[in-house]
Formats: C-alpha cells, sequence, structure tokens
C-alpha cells in the first residue's frame, strides 16, 4: 500500500523481520530497531538488528542509548542503517562527532514532560534543539518522558505531552521534527492537525502484545494518516 499523506510514519520497536515487512506493507516509511537498550522489552542485539535492516523493504532507524561514540560506530558499520536515533542525554559534541565519522543520518531525541505544559522550560528546549542542528543531526524527535516513576522513563511510555507546546515548538524548530509519545490509531489524525508534524513515531499504539505488532492497527494508522489534512 502506498502513502498519499505528507506526514511521514516510523514504526519502532520492531522486534522481527515479519513485523518489519508488516509495517512496511501498512505503507509506513521507516522501522525503527532499539539496540542494546536495557530499560526495553523490545530491545535487540547488533547481530539482530543486522537481519531486520537486510530483510526490512523500508529504511532502518537503529535507536540506542546512551552509548560512548565507539560503540555506536561499530554498531553502524555492522548494520549499515538509515540513519542512527540517540535515545539519551547524549551532548551535542558526541553528535557532532558521529557527523563527522559515520555513513548514515543522524537523529536526536528531545523529551517534553508527559502531562501538563507548566513543566516545560521552553528556553532550555529550544537552545537544545539549536544545538544539534549546529552539530549536524538531520531530524529531531519529540518525545514524552515519564517524571511519575522513580526512575524517569525516557520514551516508550505511551503517554502524551501537551500537544500545543509541541506545536509551538515544531513551528519554530530549526529541523524536521517525528512527533512521539502515546500516539496510537484513535489519536493520530488529531495529533497531525494539531502538531503538524514532519513526520509521527509510534509503537505501543500499533501492538497486539509487547514487541509483537498487529496487522490491523497498523493498517488502521495508516487510515487515520491518510485522513489528516
Amino acid at each position: 500500500m502506498s502513502k498519499e499523506s505528507d506526514c511521514s510514519v516510523k514504526i519502532c520497536g520492531i522486534t522481527s523481520n515479519h513485523d518489519a515487512q508488516l509495517a512496511a506493507d501498512a505503507g509506513a516509511d521507516y522501522v525503527g530497531v532499539l539496540v542494546d537498550v536495557a530499560v526495553s522489552e523490545r530491545t535487540r542485539s547488533t547481530a539482530q538488528a543486522v537481519e531486520i535492516a537486510r530483510a526490512s523493504p523500508i529504511p532502518t532507524v537503529l535507536l540506542l542509548y546512551n552509548r560512548p561514540t565507539s560503540d555506536i560506530q561499530a554498531v553502524v558499520s555492522q548494520v549499515h542503517p538509515f540513519a542512527v536515533q540517540l535515545l539519551g542525554q547524549e551532548p551535542p559534541q558526541q553528535v557532532e562527532e558521529l557527523k563527522n565519522t559515520v555513513a548514515c543520518q543522524l537523529w536526536k531525541s528531545v523529551y517534553l514532560p508527559a502531562g501538563r505544559p507548566e513543566n516545560v522550560d521552553m528556553p532550555a528546549v529550544r537552545a537544545e534543539m539549536n544545538a544539534y542542528r549546529d552539530a549536524g543531526a538531520d531530524f529531531l524527535l519529540f518525545d514524552s518522558v515519564d517524571m511519575s516513576l522513580e526512575k524517569p522513563r525516557y520514551g516508550g511510555t505511551g503517554k502524551t505531552c501537551d500537544w500545543n507546546i509541541a506545536a509551538e515548538l515544531i513551528t519554530e524548530s530549526p529541523l524536521p521534527v517525528f512527533f512521539a509519545g502515546g500516539i496510537r490509531p484513535e489519536n493520530v489524525k488529531a495529533a497531525i492537525e494539531t502538531i503538524h508534524p514532519h513526520g509521527i513515531d509510534l509503537c505501543s499504539g500499533v501492538e497486539a502484545s509487547k514487541g509483537i505488532k498487529d496487522p490491523r492497527k497498523l493498517e488502521r494508522l495508516m487510515e487515520q494518516v491518510e485522513q489528516a489534512s
């Protein structure tokens, strides 16, 4: 199925060749594979990521969390992904170093607190966005951080941040932005029409169970993306 919408779609937390094919068949633009991310139930080894990337009909984005530059370079050289998404608190200097040494795009997650808008330090987020642009990042991803837990969970929360805040920051962003955090077939159309992101990024919203994608939910998602104006 081909997608006519302007909004790109990344299906994240892909754990198998089968699910990469499902995402492609539904009309998604990218698959995301987590590599050795200890906090995630959907993580894969480098060797498994190689297999998924090789089999996937659409570009693969590798997700890595707070890894040394040498580790990231080694994973990229084995997997040959379309992009690496840095999920943690990687500084702009590391993005710049990678930009000069890896042959793929660099995407950087920026976290907005789940829930209420008064939690968001707007000047700090703006400064972060500009610093990553200056360092050579290709895309930013806005995701939710859940501060209600004993240890804050960055991404994969299934919770939404304040959409109006996200919309304001995306309007000002120096780079194209993917939007993640609590997106599912039921709210994706409203999210696109409210926030106007370059793309949307989701994982649990199209799962049958943790790490297993649901073909019907994927189809419903893409139908709703198509309908978004």
